[in-house]
């Protein structure tokens, strides 16, 4: 008997595995092939817009994805550098092989964990409670609870052209009966597509007529723990490339030889990381797109074509392949393919990860409608968190819209649902300003140290982080500037304005043009990098932060007002029908979970509070 079973061993199921053996829960994890344990079967990244954000709170939680990350990336850089710390996000491109060998080698250290090579076929059900699964030998396991991160795998589909067979990436076994199981026990099933583009040999492709992108000459991490563990000046490069006229032409000339324009595509595929040829649909005014050239691993020349991820037939894609600049003579190693697979309503899914169909199942990744491994390695965690937590019987933890990057993502899907593959951005970040990846530890470690995942000696490197940030900021508040001739002329020497009067550090700080670096030429600022940075934000964005920190105590407000679990709205009178509906569905536990579902309006908010307030006392 174990406490916990994880389905899957993709980047949820690491995650979701890591943290409840870390929480000392007896667990077991269930992965079809042990060696595709934490595969990257598209583009071998990890962070990106929005998603550098994710994984770093992953670390700051106790998660692991960061810190493989740091151990085995080709290159990294930081996104949207010279832009505002709102958008600024953490990209590397990681070593295909060498990422899941050290998530492996991890795994299997891990006290407490398990790691079995098999197939789930069926769970084990008893009063609506998941009590264990069935493999595909008819052998029977135990637990207390069970998380599926089953990914790509239910009834998976590989299509190119008009070509469909059966098959889970790699032409790995799909996972054919957990579906239809899931489906008779009530969950609602939907069809979903991802894909990716073909591999090809660098050594066949002229690199000298490509744009040269390296990565960042700065030392960076995703982990707030360890030091940089890469020689900078040994990253490997990765190359610009834009599709053109001829491309174009070729792909509009086979559109209907494709799966997806072809008819044979069921699933729905991600609008925010569509196919070339949806591209060239969809944006029929843009004359080009532009594609990444990117390494996968140091141990062969195969390389990834970002950006051209197609379901084309084979003799297509030679010919798209061969239309681009430098690519005339490529060989392709892999073609690309479409995937689809099935995936569940998220909306059949708690703020926890716990179904609302099964007690003690949880689910994460891409079987919630979701893509990406950053999205998925954050569900895993919480999922993998929460069931330890309700085992241990205590609340959830339920991260807010507020607190993080991982709480939209998990609000999104729960609230609103999704029709298809959901992908996290910065814009679906109502408070991004408040979370950033530079913060990321003093916004969540302490989450993280409260369950059991963080050490106190991690701890105590934060709280000396946030005292040294306390310094540095009193420090600049109560010194001056003094204006001298000789602290005039540093101004003169860097075409600054001189200020007309003395000020102090914190007001002078507050101007564009100046940095905490500049100000070193006046007072010794002796503090570490990233308190100095935090600093620098703080008192830069100081106007934007209250004002941003005004509409967080709005949301609290409203988050405060809970619903109760058993509401009946058939009761509730005067709601629109549509807004009745989707209540029903979701059930909301605040009035602020209820304001952000689609179909439901401000009228009826006021009538559900009004109804609240009669009936149960609340919302005084």
């Amino acid at each position: 008997m174990y406490d916990i079973i994880v389905v899957g061993g993709g980047h949820a199921g690491c995650e979701a595995a890591y943290a409840a053996s870390k929480l000392k829960m007896k667990t077991l994890l269930v992965t079809a092939n042990i060696k595709n344990i934490a595969d990257m079967p598209c583009n071998p990244s990890i962070g990106g817009s929005a998603k550098g954000i994710v994984v770093r709170e992953i670390d700051a939680l106790g998660g692991i994805m960061g810190k493989i990350a740091d151990k085995t990336h080709l290159q990294i850089k930081m996104l949207n550098a010279k832009k505002g710390p709102a958008v600024r996000s953490l990209r590397a491109q990681a070593d295909k092989h060498l990422y899941p060998k050290k998530m492996l080698e991890t795994l299997q250290n891990q006290e407490y964990l398990e790691i079995k090579e098999a197939m789930v076929e069926n769970l084990v059900v008893e009063d609506k409670q998941a009590k264990g699964v069935i493999l595909d030998n008819n052998e029977t396991i135990k637990a207390k609870a069970v998380i599926l991160t089953t990914g790509t795998y239910l009834k998976a589909q590989i299509l190119v052209g008009d070509s469909k067979k059966a098959s889970g990436p790699h032409g790995e076994k799909e996972c054919q009966n957990l579906s239809t199981h899931l489906q008779e026990l009530g969950f609602e099933i939907q069809r979903l597509k991802t894909g990716t583009p073909p591999r090809i040999d660098k050594n066949s492709v002229n690199l000298n007529v490509l744009q040269e992108e390296k990565g960042d000459q700065e030392y960076l991490t995703f982990s707030f723990d360890n030091p940089p563990q890469y020689d900078i000046a040994k990253q490997e490069s990765c190359y610009l490339v834009y599709t053109n006229a001829q491309t174009h032409e070729i792909i509009k000339e086979n559109l209907t030889k494709s799966s997806m324009y072809g008819g044979y595509v069921e699933g729905v595929g991600p609008r925010y990381c569509p196919s070339i040829e949806d591209k060239i649909v969809r944006f029929k005014d843009k004359e080009r797109h532009q594609l990444f050239f990117e390494p996968e691993t140091k141990e062969n020349d195969e390389w990834y074509l970002q950006g051209f991820s197609t379901s084309m037939p084979i003799d297509i894609q030679e010919k798209m392949v061969h239309s681009l600049k430098g690519f005339e003579h490529a060989k392709i190693n892999k073609y690309a393919y479409a995937i689809e697979y099935d995936a569940i309503n998220p909306l059949q899914l708690k703020a926890s990860l716990e179904t609302k169909v099964i007690n003690n199942l949880f689910t994460a990744g891409q079987i919630n409608g979701t893509s990406g491994y950053e999205e998925a390695a954050a569900q895993g965690l919480m999922a993998g968190i929460n069931a330890a937590l309700k085992l241990q019987n205590k609340e959830p933890l339920i991260l807010k819209r507020n607190e993080a990057y991982i709480g939209v993502l998990i609000d999104d899907l729960v609230t609103k649902g999704t029709k298809e593959p959901y992908r996290l951005l910065t814009s679906r970040a109502e408070y991004r300003l408040l979370l950033r990846g530079d913060n990321a530890d003093l916004r969540l470690r302490e989450y993280g140290y409260q369950v059991g995942l963080i050490s106190d000696k991690q701890y105590q490197k934060l709280q000396t982080k946030k005292e040294n940030i306390q310094k540095l900021i009193n420090l600049l508040e109560t010194s001056n500037l003094k204006l001298n001739e000789k602290n005039k002329e540093i101004f003169k020497e860097n075409n600054l304005e001189i200020p007309s009067s003395s000020l102090k550090f914190s007001n002078l700080l507050k101007r564009p043009a100046i940095t905490l670096k500049f100000l070193e030429n006046f007072i010794d600022l002796d503090f570490e990098p990233e308190v100095k940075e935090q600093v620098e934000i703080a008192i830069k964005y100081e106007g934007y932060i209250k004002k941003m920190t005004k509409e967080v105590e709005k949301l609290i407000n409203l988050e405060s007002k809970q619903i109760p679990s058993d509401l009946d709205y058939d009761k509730v009178g005067n709601i629109a029908t549509e807004a009745r509906e989707k209540l029903k569905k979701v059930m909301p536990t605040t009035i602020a979970q209820a304001t952000r579902i689609s179909g439901v309006n401000p009228a009826d908010i006021a009538v559900l509070s009004v109804y609240l307030k009669k009936e149960y006392g609340k919302h005084e």
